[in-house]
């Protein structure tokens, strides 16, 4: 295996770079950094400008002095489309040469519209078929973030899918039991990736699209503030001279959007259990910046049942000395996308 990548995770409101280094004794965090995007930057894992985007990924080279070029990325959202399949029994190259034909009984995409990926999961089930799981991704989409990588000045070597990215992030810090069930959900600012994982299966995946964005958006609207205002509220601070804001007020509002997010989460897994036999679900863990929002940690556990935990990126991965240790307790929830593509290397599936 050659050398890991760097890990860029172009996310709706920042821009994370993460470089590992693997060696005999495990993994060893070398950098991590965050670089704000404006609001509108990036729509639903559309990007609308993509000048603003380089400008942030050069911005954040530069800080974090990283002299490597070969990134891994990930797209998430409406443009992408996971599936697990049923196929006849078939040999490695017929399954390669017909896959494009089965993929189109599947998707909702124009076959030339897409970009088409798939990993056997089951090489025979109890029918005799074999089980895939199929990946579809919008070309225009994978082209557009892989431009604006290159318009950084940088070489985009893989693309991935955020949910898988964030379960390989995750399997890396934590041992699952072989029947362990867990649902691990990864809270962007506008859209969340759900993934039910058993041992190193992925059961089920989701993104729907709502995120830390909608807190900030109801806070900006009930409270008459701006967004900088709004983002301290949302994560427990005062803001300037505004320090006397009725806090009933902003946790009425927190509960609210919590209430409304859970409720989405809860429909995604309820589908899920009605669909699978079988699987017991143990917790629920959260990743991204909205992960720390406690109001959705209760909202959460009251209507799935179930004890929720948030995710540590770092909890397995050894950190260089001479980095910021606070900073990377503080932002270790948006973390763990990046991670995950740090733990590829080019040319590997």
């Amino acid at each position: 295996m050659g050398k890991n990548c760097v890990g860029l995770d172009i996310g709706s409101s920042s821009i994370k770079a993460v470089q590992v280094r693997r060696d005999k004794r495990g993994l060893q965090l070398q950098a991590f950094g965050m670089e704000p995007l404006l609001p509108q930057t990036i729509v639903d894992g559309t990007i609308m400008d993509q000048g603003a985007v380089a400008e942030a990924i050069r911005t954040l080279w530069g800080r974090l002095r990283l002299r490597q070029k070969d990134v891994a990325i990930a797209i998430a959202g409406s443009s992408v489309m996971i599936k697990k399949i049923s196929v006849p029994q078939m040999t490695r190259g017929e399954l390669a040469e017909q896959i494009p034909y089965e993929a189109e009984h599947h998707i909702p995409f124009a076959r030339d519209d897409v970009e088409i990926d798939y990993e056997v999961i089951n090489p025979q089930n109890a029918t005799g078929q074999m089980e895939l799981l199929l990946v579809a991704a919008k070309k225009e989409v994978v082209h557009d973030y892989a431009s604006v990588v290159r318009e950084a000045g940088l070489n985009p070597v893989i693309v991935d899918v955020a949910a898988f990215t964030a379960q390989n992030a995750f399997e890396a810090n934590y041992g699952l039991g072989p029947g362990e069930t867990v649902v691990l959900v990864n809270i962007g600012a506008s859209i969340s990736n759900i993934n039910v994982i058993r041992g190193p299966a992925s059961l089920f995946t989701r993104d729907i699209i709502i995120g830390g964005n909608a807190f900030t958006e109801e806070i900006q609207k009930q409270l008459a503030v701006n967004q900088d205002e709004a983002e301290a509220y949302k994560v427990g601070g005062a803001y300037d001279e505004h320090d006397g804001v009725v806090p009933q007020e902003v946790e009425r509002i927190m509960s609210g959007v919590a209430e409304v997010m859970a409720g989405e989460l809860q429909r995604s897994l309820d589908f899920f259990l009605a669909t699978t036999a079988d699987t017991d679900v143990s917790k629920i863990c959260l990743a991204g910046g909205t992960a720390k929002v406690t109001a959705l940690h209760r909202a959460i556990e009251r209507r799935s049942r179930l004890g929720v935990e948030v995710v540590d990126t770092w909890r397995q991965v050894a950190i260089d000395p001479r980095l910021d240790t606070a900073y990377l307790a503080a932002h270790s929830p948006e973390a763990l996308v990046g991670l995950g593509l740090a733990l590829r290397a080019p040319n590997d599936k």
